[in-house]
């Protein structure tokens, strides 16, 4: 702040220099020789009637009716002197001159304080005032949710907007009713592999990242519709792997990373999980089993889309968000989130952590947001164009989006004073970027 104004400062007192250098130069004397200039043009003139005359272009008496007239004129004119004249500033000038360099930065000054932005030469301010752009965001979404679930109780019969409505609640961390939602849909005739298999997760979420019969059996009329679709494919395989049929994860799966884009992340992440299954199964017997189709999978490839290594489930949310996201060219971020120390001990069972991205520039509106407890932390979170409420705000779309995350005390997306926030500065919105929640909310 102290650097922006000395700036200022200088600023200010530039335009004065520009603005009184003329008014502060003394006082010069110039004189006036009008007169010999005069005399000057007034023989040109006598040669030049000369020269007529010589020239029988002018009769005699014309010639000395105009040189009687010319000498008469340089009688007058030699009779004037050299004449001098003061220019400078007067003490009425020189008054103005000492009220301009007085009101010019004064009112600058005022102008400043009254329309200008104190706070935002202030890193501190500027972060907060930010975090407060996205916690109103995240209002904004929470209120559009509110309305299409209105609109929805006054028009029940609209397939096309339970869904987006089950999608919104999803994108919110609230799956309960996003399952709800999901289910309104369906018994609303509309029954796709998409809905199905965004049923599904909702479904498992709801129940505490767990599949079941009832999720087995929707993922099959999912895959009877489309067998290629990749996020039911990606499901049904960690659902098989959870309860212990290897064999028919590394199927699953396999399918799935034919038909995953080339070199993404999630074609990596299923090659994990299925080397994971192969290992459990016993390598070689699982793969001969299945065709031969995954012989040559790299044991050590990453797993994204479908890992779950214990029975608890853990990898439906990532094998879901994975396989919605594949047929995106852009828009996949991965987010980093970590808890500074020295606020360990204030985070409490039960919190809920929200980790959601914003555009940089534009709407306030969230493009990608992820919820889930605190107690993960620290956590890997994917955010991509699959979690847009509307085709309009995804990720891709912008150049730049800002990613935040709070801890809420209440669980719910309206910020309030204790919660615990982080917040990076602007990032591409793809690849993978690392954030630390390090402050207090006043």
């Amino acid at each position: 702040m102290t650097v922006f104004w000395i700036v200022a400062a200088a600023l200010v007192a530039a335009v004065l220099v520009v603005l009184l250098r003329p008014l502060l130069a003394p006082a010069r004397v110039l004189t006036d020789n009008t007169a010999e200039t005069n005399l000057r043009v007034l023989r040109a003139q006598l040669a030049e009637l000369d020269g007529e005359l010589a020239a029988g272009r002018l009769e005699a008496e014309q010639h000395a009716a105009a040189r009687a007239e010319i000498e008469r004129r340089v009688i007058e004119e030699g009779g004037g002197g050299v004449q001098a004249r003061t220019v400078g500033v007067a003490s009425a000038g020189r008054g103005g001159m000492v009220a301009l360099a007085l009101v010019l930065p004064v009112t600058a000054l005022a102008l400043y304080l009254h329309l200008g932005n104190r706070d935002a030469m202030d890193p501190a301010a500027a972060a907060a005032a930010q975090a407060q752009d996205g916690h109103a965001a995240l209002q904004d979404m929470e209120s559009a949710v509110a309305r299409l679930a209105q609109k929805m109780k006054d028009k029940p019969d609209n397939a096309e907007g339970w869904a987006l409505l089950g999608r919104s609640y999803a994108q919110l961390g609230r799956f309960g009713e996003s399952r709800d939602a999901y289910k309104k849909a369906l018994e609303l005739g509309r029954e796709d592999a998409q809905l199905l298999s965004d049923y599904v997760d909702a479904m498992a979420m709801a129940q505490g990242r767990q599949f079941s019969p009832e999720t087995d059996r929707l993922l099959a009329r999912a895959l009877a519709l489309d067998p290629n679709h990749l996020k039911s494919l990606a499901l049904a395989g960690t659902s098989a792997m959870v309860r212990g049929d290897y064999a028919t994860a590394v199927k699953h799966w396999t399918r799935a990373r034919e038909n995953a884009p080339p070199g993404s992340e999630l074609e990596q992440g299923l090659a994990g999980g299925i080397a994971e299954a192969q290992a459990k199964a016993g390598g070689a017997a699982v793969g001969a089993g299945s065709a031969g189709a995954v012989q040559a999978v790299p044991p050590a490839a990453p797993r994204a889309a479908a890992s779950a290594a214990a029975p608890a489930a853990p990898a439906v949310a990532a094998a879901s968000s994975a396989a919605a996201s594949a047929p995106v060219a852009g828009g996949v971020l991965r987010v980093s989130v970590a808890l500074a120390p020295a606020l360990a001990a204030k985070v409490q069972p039960g919190d809920t952590l929200f980790v959601f991205a914003r555009a940089a520039e534009g709407p306030r509106m969230p493009l990608a947001i992820a919820r889930l407890s605190a107690s993960a932390l620290p956590a890997q979170v994917q955010l991509d164009d699959a979690m847009a409420m509307t085709p309009q705000m995804r990720l891709s779309a912008f150049a730049q989006v800002v990613v935040q995350a709070r801890i809420s005390k209440k669980g719910n997306a309206t910020p309030e004073p204790g919660d615990l926030e982080g917040e990076s500065t602007p990032h591409a919105p793809a690849g993978a970027l690392a954030l630390t929640i390090d402050r207090v909310r006043p």
